[in-house]
């Protein structure tokens, strides 16, 4: 298998974990001069990311309604994912199917060890083998270039900031001084707390962006065929169109985590998206494979 290690992912990982830590500690020093009291605050950020880290595969897999499969139940679909495996020198993850009429596929875990490749009933009919195998593939990626626990990490500090925005007007009600300066501290703690949720959304979905179109050099890498996956890509974004609006809402919370989101649209703007557009990553797949042609 070519695999390169993807430079342009690990600088904006450091680059956007050095960010948030700046928005970070600026977010702090405001809500240490308002007077608010942090601890219990960061108490429950460091359990729900303790929670995130720890129990993202069983969250998903639960959420999303899918269920562990053995190979005797779906042997062609554990076979192609051993083949992949061996390709790109993974461990096999553990693998689930989701009942569900929207096309898609999806990664979680917290390492290669700890991983579940997941695909729908409808993506299994809907595509052919090599479009499924390269849609795995980039499945396979995010586990290699561990992406899971990258965005634990980044989303920590849109944890913080998402606690206080939930709580800011109780505690403006009802804060420990009852009178107007405790009130007013915590309504400014609430609009900092909207401003670095909404900046650091903003990093997260930029970075969310570019493993996408990492994951899809991945899968052009370890299929040697990136013509498959914009095959496949092409196909499940035109049954996207067809799939009543409430089995996407269904799934809607696991957007991040799949091939391509069930509300993709134009009426989404692409800074706010945690996918690039299809004709971007289509662009970047015909890169791949310009160069394993050695053009």
């Amino acid at each position: 298998m070519i695999w390169k290690r993807d430079w342009g992912l690990t600088g904006r990982v450091w680059l956007t974990m050095f960010l948030l830590f700046i928005v970070y500690l600026v977010f702090l020093a405001v809500l240490w001069a308002l007077g608010i009291g942090m601890s219990f605050l960061i108490l429950i950020a460091v359990g729900m990311a303790f929670i995130q880290y720890f129990f993202s595969d069983k969250l998903v897999l639960w959420t999303t309604g899918s269920r562990i499969v053995e190979e005797d139940e779906f042997p062609e679909l554990h076979q192609m994912i051993e083949k992949l495996c061996r390709e790109a020198d993974l461990p096999k993850p553990k693998v689930a199917i989701m009942q569900s009429p929207v096309p898609n596929a999806f990664a979680t875990g917290r390492s290669p060890k700890h991983a579940v490749v997941a695909c729908t009933d409808s993506i299994m009919r809907l595509l052919k083998k090599d479009e499924l195998e390269a849609v795995l593939a980039h499945e396979l990626s995010h586990v290699k270039n561990r992406d899971i626990l990258t965005m634990t990490m980044a989303s920590f500090i849109a944890m913080i900031a998402s606690i206080i925005m939930q709580n800011f007007l109780w505690g403006a009600m009802f804060g420990r001084r009852s009178n107007s300066e405790g009130a007013g501290a915590w309504i400014i703690a609430g609009l900092v707390a909207m401003v670095v949720y909404f900046v650091a959304n903003l990093l997260i979905m930029a970075l969310s962006r570019y493993r996408e179109f990492a994951a899809d050099r991945g899968s052009g890498y370890i299929t040697k065929n990136p013509r498959a996956l914009i095959s496949a890509l092409g196909k499940i974004s035109g049954r996207m169109e067809a799939v009543p609006v409430e089995a996407k809402a269904k799934v809607q919370g696991a957007n991040a985590f799949f091939i391509i989101p069930a509300l993709s649209g134009n009426a989404i703007m692409e800074l706010f998206s945690t996918h690039p557009a299809l004709e971007k990553r289509i662009a970047n797949l015909e890169q791949v494979e310009a160069e394993l042609r050695g053009f």
